[in-house]
C-alpha cells in the first residue's frame, strides 16, 4: 500500500519536503515583499484619481517564484519585469483589436507565452497578467496600455527592488549567479563542457527550471566528491576483511596441514584475545615434517606487530597501512622478508 502511494505521488509529482528555515525566509520575504509594493503604491498615489488597482492579483503569484525559488531563471528580474510586462501588452492589444474578452483571453494568453519566450523572460505570472488586461474590469480595459506601465510595471519594479533588499539582509543571492565551482587540483579534467551540457539540455525540448550554469556547478562537485572517494586515501578498513580464516598459535601441526589444506598456501596466526602472532605458510611447515611441535613455532613472527588500543575478537588486523600489508602479501607469496 505505501509502495502503491509512492508511486502514485510520483507520478502526481509531489514535491520533496523544504527545510523548516526555506520555508520561513519565503514568508518573512514574501510579507516583506508585498507589503513593501503596496505600501509605495498607496503612497505614491494618495491624493490622486485612481480607477485602477494599484496593486495587482499576479504579483503574487510572482512573489511565490521571487521569495519560494529565488535560484529559479523564472524568478530572476528580467522575468519579473519583462514577463509581465509584455504580457499586459499582450493582453491589451487583443482587447483592442476583438473587444470581447471571450475571444481575447486564450490569445492574449497565448501571444504573452510566444513573446514571453521570444524575449528570454518566460514569467508563469505574466499568463495571469495577460488574462487580467482582458477581464479585470472595465477600468482596466479603459486604462489601455498605461495599464502596462501603470501600475504592472511599477508593481514588479518595486517588488524586484524589495526582493533584492531581503535577500542581501538575509546574505541570500539575488538576483540568483551560479557560484564558480573549481575542482581539486588533483582530479582529471572533466570530461564535458558547458557547451555539451547546453547541447543536451536542447535535446529535451522544454524549458527546465534550472539553469546551464547552476547543473554544471553541480556536477563538478558531484565529479570532485567522487574521485576523492574512488581515489583518495585507502585505508585498510576499506579493503580488509574481517572474516578471515585464522588459526590459533597452541594449535598442532596436523591441525595446521589440514586448515592450509582447505585455505590456501598461508593463515594468520591470531591469539585469543584476536592480536595478530604472525603468518603461517605452507612451506614452513613443510620444513618442520616429524618434528612435535605447535604453530607458534613455524610461524613467521608479524613484520610490524602492535597492540591495538582496544581489544577485538572479529579480527580487525592492526597494523601500518603501505609497507607493512606489501610485506603480509609478499610473505602469503612465499617471497622473502626484504
Amino acid at each position: 500500500m505505501i509502495e502503491r502511494l509512492r508511486g502514485v505521488a510520483a507520478w502526481a509529482g509531489v514535491q520533496p519536503r523544504p527545510a523548516m528555515g526555506r520555508m520561513v525566509h519565503a514568508f518573512i520575504g514574501a510579507v516583506f515583499g508585498i507589503f513593501m509594493t503596496g505600501f509605495v503604491m498607496h503612497r505614491w498615489a494618495a491624493g490622486q484619481p485612481v480607477s485602477v488597482p494599484l496593486l495587482v492579483a499576479p504579483m503574487g503569484a510572482s512573489a511565490v517564484l521571487l521569495f519560494g525559488v529565488p535560484a529559479s531563471p523564472l524568478a530572476q528580474p528580467w522575468a519579473i519585469i519583462g514577463g509581465n510586462t509584455v504580457s499586459a501588452l499582450c493582453g491589451v492589444f487583443w482587447m483592442r483589436v476583438l473587444g470581447d474578452p471571450a475571444y481575447a483571453a486564450g490569445l492574449a494568453v497565448a501571444s504573452a507565452i510566444v513573446m514571453m519566450s521570444l524575449l528570454r523572460c518566460l514569467h508563469p505570472p505574466g499568463g495571469a497578467v495577460a488574462l487580467t488586461a482582458v477581464i479585470g474590469g472595465p477600468a482596466i480595459v479603459a486604462a489601455g496600455w498605461s495599464f502596462a506601465v501603470m501600475p504592472v510595471a511599477l508593481n514588479c519594479l518595486l517588488l524586484v527592488g524589495a526582493g533584492w533588499l531581503y535577500n542581501a539582509a538575509s546574505r541570500g543571492n539575488y538576483p540568483h549567479h551560479a557560484k564558480h565551482f573549481t575542482a581539486p587540483a588533483t582530479a582529471p579534467a572533466a570530461g564535458y563542457t558547458i557547451a555539451d551540457l547546453e547541447a543536451v539540455l536542447a535535446q529535451y525540448d522544454e524549458l527546465l527550471d534550472v539553469s546551464s550554469e547552476d547543473l554544471d556547478t553541480l556536477f563538478r562537485q558531484v565529479e570532485g566528491r567522487a574521485y576523492r572517494r574512488l581515489h583518495g586515501v585507502i585505508r585498510c578498513g576499506q579493503i580488509m576483511r574481517t572474516d578471515a580464516t585464522t588459526i590459533a598459535p597452541e594449535a598442532t601441526l596436523d591441525e595446521a596441514r589440514q586448515a592450509l589444506a582447505v585455505h590456501g598456501e598461508s593463515l594468520p596466526v591470531v591469539d585469543a584475545d584476536g592480536h595478530v602472532e604472525g603468518l603461517l605458510r605452507a612451506d614452513r611447515l613443510a620444513l618442520a615434517d616429524g618434528t612435535p611441535a605447535t604453530v607458534a613455532t613455524v610461524m613467521d613472527g608479524s613484520p610490524a606487530w602492535q597492540r591495538p588500543t582496544r581489544r577485538s575478537t572479529n579480527c580487525c588486523l592492526s597494523f601500518r597501512a603501505d609497507s607493512i600489508a606489501r610485506r603480509w602479501w609478499s610473505m602469503a607469496r612465499g617471497s622473502s622478508w626484504a
